[in-house]
């Protein structure tokens, strides 16, 4: 009889680990809270438009990529056509000047010589750095508790060229690295082109699977990509329960020994289970679900120490005409700072303008998206809890400026926006249940660099975390492979070969 295994989120780790699994024999089943697949990875229908809340663009969208690989293990990338730009994004300053950061490291670097001459010489390290890197598949197919010796040596061999390229640009945030260049808009386009205290060889692998052309945006968004993945594991005969949040992890005590059981969820219906996985928040999991029970020093450290990605509101704009001839991602000045809210400003604001995906938006339409982080996740919770009229007015009063910047920039905007959304950290709460709004979990800093939290919770037996709790940085990459890596180390247990069926 095979083993049933309960997994708790049907975001991209939930549904990867699901298919895996299946694909090896095991049953399994998926609790998710919402009513759709994705978590994170979203994105929702407004008066004919629909507004994406995640992916920027794919790694592994080629086979140049070894991901790719994998991706169509879960999903026939045959039939998921990719948007390749030309532009990463590009960003204006009050005085009519830009930078575009290219994908291309030879556009880019034709760029940044030409706007910043003056920086030269750390130009052309960085556009070497990026030729460098796109030679590297940095793909861990295997994981870590599975992996042999020889594949550890092998593993080692491989990435010995690329070591003093790593520890270069890994042992500095993307702050520390922008000081380098002397051009204020090529050192705000670095500083800002992730998250400032992210390690700069973030930025670098990014340009250099973009400079392959490893990596693009799939059309149809977020949540296509999320109902590839649910189809998918259906498909394989997984079972998804929506609307299904999980209040415990049920253990028992077997010689001394907890071993998780299975899950009670909000309604207090019991689903036993051999083994339990966790792809949902980790601060849930670990404090709620588990009531803090199975803890040491190197968890405390994470939830203590390390950073996590800003919570963040996003206002969706449906105008009614086209932007054939602007750039995917534009970032513009603001003429006066703009107060998010009591403890968050910004000067500058990116706009993302999907012409490049006509699925978004009716014909001749466009949906834009723009994001505004902020770490105050509070103040949008308890003002939504306390004080709704207020709430909606301050979300307003954000759209207006937004809207507003458009118009003095691309003309014609205005009076064509016909659905505004504003989504807060509060939603994010609401729909995802990410530690304190979280859009991603806990940043790759210089100080985290690439170490992983373990899968496995000291003192627990049969159960795992897989997703961005545990892989810093985290992304759909993220939830791809721990999903993968853990099917990977269950196989291992009970002796059975790992075994994948590709499209």
């Amino acid at each position: 009889m095979a083993k049933k295994i309960n997994i708790i989120g049907a975001g991209v780790a939930g549904l990867c680990a699901g298919s895996y699994l299946q694909m090896n024999g095991y049953e399994t089943e998926i609790f998710e809270l919402h009513n759709v697949p994705g978590g994170l990875c979203t994105a929702w229908d407004r008066g004919g438009y629909r507004f994406d809340g995640c992916v920027h663009w794919l790694m592994g969208a080629t086979p140049v990529n070894s991901i790719y690989r994998m991706w169509n293990e879960l999903m026939d990338m045959k039939n998921l056509p990719m948007v390749f730009s030309d532009d990463y994004f590009v960003m204006e300053d009050k005085n009519g000047k830009s930078l575009t950061i290219f994908r291309d490291a030879d556009k880019l670097e034709k760029e940044l010589l030409e706007k910043a001459p003056k920086d030269k010489v750390e130009v052309l390290r960085l556009t070497q750095a990026i030729r460098h890197l796109a030679k590297l598949d940095f793909t861990n197919k295997k994981a870590p508790e599975v992996i042999t010796l020889a594949d550890t040596a092998k593993m080692i061999w491989s990435m010995l060229p690329y070591i003093k390229t790593y520890r270069e640009f890994g042992s500095v945030s993307l702050k520390e690295y922008s000081e380098k260049f002397k051009n204020p808009l090529l050192k705000r386009a670095i500083r800002e082109g992730f998250v400032p205290e992210m390690s700069a060889i973030f930025l670098i692998f990014a340009l250099a699977d973009m400079h392959r052309k490893g990596s693009a945006y799939p059309v149809g968004g977020s949540l296509n990509l999320a109902r590839l993945l649910e189809q998918r594991y259906l498909n394989l005969g997984g079972k998804i329960r929506y609307h299904a949040r999980v209040k415990k992890i049920t253990t028992t005590q077997v010689n001394g020994k907890e071993i998780a059981g299975g899950v009670e969820l909000q309604n207090g219906e019991v689903v036993p289970a051999d083994i339990v996985i966790s792809a949902a928040d980790g601060h849930y999991t670990i404090f709620e679900m588990l009531g803090g029970r199975f803890m040491d020093k190197t968890i405390n450290d994470y939830f203590n120490n390390y950073l996590v990605f800003d919570s963040y509101l996003q206002v969706s704009l449906g105008v009614a005409r086209t932007f054939e001839n602007e750039p995917t991602l534009l970032v513009l000045p603001l003429n006066e700072t703009l107060r998010i809210d009591d403890q968050t400003t910004t000067d500058m604001v990116g706009f993302r303008i999907f012409n490049y995906d006509p699925t978004l938006a009716p014909e001749g339409k466009t949906a834009i998206v723009a994001t505004l982080g902020t770490k105050n996740y509070r103040y949008w919770t308890e003002l939504r809890k306390y004080d709704k009229e207020k709430y909606q007015s301050e979300k307003q009063r954000i759209a207006r400026v937004l809207i507003d910047l458009l118009e003095k920039r691309l003309g014609n905007v205005a009076q064509n926006v016909e659905e505004v959304d504003v989504s807060s950290p509060a939603t994010v709460i609401r729909y995802t249940n990410n530690w304190k709004g979280s859009f991603e979990g806990w940043v790759l800093t210089p100080k985290i660099g690439l170490k992983q939290m373990k899968k496995e919770l000291p003192g627990l037996k049969n159960f795992y975390m897989i997703g961005q709790w545990i892989a810093p940085g985290g992304g759909l990459p993220a939830g791809l492979m721990t999903g993968r890596h853990v099917a990977q180390i269950i196989c291992k247990k009970d002796m059975k070969k790992f075994t994948t069926k590709s499209f």
